[in-house]
């Protein structure tokens, strides 16, 4: 009888679930893949780790070979609220079909690859309408504390999510999961079964696994070398699974990134400096970025504030002297019926009699010579 019933669990569709208990078979399932994953992330050596601080920098390539922007990856020690840690930053900015769009992820990650917190952005500016997603992420009281900011055109849309800690094991963050990508790099064996609890597109929880896709040549720059593949997928609730495909160099420097579907795929152009296993670098040098002030939230936002402040200012400006319509609409009919070659010449002359500074005779003089 237990036979048969696993036979017909098996064939049964979703549908059929509630009719076993299900939500038992899928606490089970997680307390499995807490156990599996937290047993791998402690095998990983913090020596391993330091040979994961260095700098990726791609190209985002069309399907055509068209170049449409950067993806830069930059991992590094650091000091977080007093807690060593490792400072994870990855950022994407490019335009797909003449629309700006780019994601940055920002986190700080410790040597067990719990993330302490987390800032994660998107957009997308088409025109008439843009998108923004913003959303931090913090570990406070034992619990982990998601904010979500969306803003559409004018609209704004604030969330709030709370998870406890306790039911976080073998979670693993955005910042969290491009440090583990590069010791499966490294190590070229990625253990089966290897599943994570992730947060999906809409920070539900969800599982996210990882797969061998093996080695291939790939031309980089004038050489041709071995690359070795790992494909990430993140299971979604209500939506089809997103899947990540990228292939590593020897020493964990990316190679080539893509997201299954996209017609955009990032690509390593140059060779870097590739780092052998006995090397030991207390003190990476990493490259001098500029500070892209719309991936800080806070300037981002101050930015936000003091924009729409001075949009009601002038609008009330404008508002309170209707006169300003008046005089620039007969300044603008003017200047379209005589289309002058100099307009600046011919607004300073328009102008001219209103200057208090002006002698009365050269006010005359200016007014004759517009008529």
């Amino acid at each position: 009888m237990e036979r048969r019933l696993a036979v017909d669990l098996r064939r049964c569709t979703s549908h059929q679930y509630k009719y076993y208990n299900v939500q038992d078979m899928e606490n089970a399932s997680q307390r499995l893949t807490e156990a599996l994953s937290t047993d791998f992330l402690a095998s990983i050596e913090l020596e391993e780790v330091q040979r994961c601080l260095f700098v990726d920098s791609l190209v985002s390539v069309s399907d055509t070979g068209k170049e449409l922007g950067e993806f830069c990856i930059n991992i590094q020690k650091t000091v977080h609220n007093n807690q060593p840690c490792f400072l994870v930053h990855a950022n994407s900015h490019g335009a797909i079909d003449n629309i700006p769009c780019g994601t940055s992820i920002t986190g700080y990650v410790t040597t067990t690859f719990e993330t302490l917190e987390q800032d994660h952005h998107e957009y997308v500016k088409l025109h008439g309408h843009s998108l923004d997603r913003k959303s931090h992420m913090v570990r406070q009281d034992g619990q982990l504390v998601v904010n979500k900011v969306t803003r559409e055109e004018e609209e704004v849309r604030e969330q709030t999510y709370t998870f406890p800690l306790s039911s976080l094991r073998g979670f693993v963050s955005e910042a969290s999961n491009l440090l583990i990508l590069r010791v499966l790099a490294q190590r070229k064996n990625i253990p089966e079964p290897m599943k994570f609890l992730s947060f999906d597109a809409e920070t539900q929880i969800c599982l996210s696994t990882y797969r061998d896709l093996g080695e291939k040549k790939q031309v980089v720059g004038r050489e041709t070398v071995d690359v070795f593949g790992i494909e990430r997928t993140v299971q979604t609730v209500d939506d089809i699974p997103a899947m990540w495909q990228c292939y590593f160099l020897r020493d964990g420097h990316l190679a080539s990134r893509v997201q299954v579907g996209s017609p955009v795929m990032m690509k390593l152009l140059k060779m870097p400096a590739l780092i052998s296993e006995d090397e030991q670098d207390d003190k990476p040098v990493f490259e001098k970025r500029p500070l892209v002030w719309e991936e800080d939230m806070q300037l981002y936002s101050k930015f936000l504030d003091r924009k729409e402040e001075l949009k009601a200012d002038h609008m009330s400006y404008v508002r309170h002297h209707p006169e300003l319509r008046a005089l620039l609409a007969d300044f603008l009919q003017f200047l379209l019926l005589r289309k002058p070659q100099d307009v600046f010449s011919f607004a300073r002359e328009y102008f001219a009699p209103f200057s208090s500074q002006r002698p009365p005779g050269d006010t005359f003089k200016a007014t004759r010579s517009l008529r």
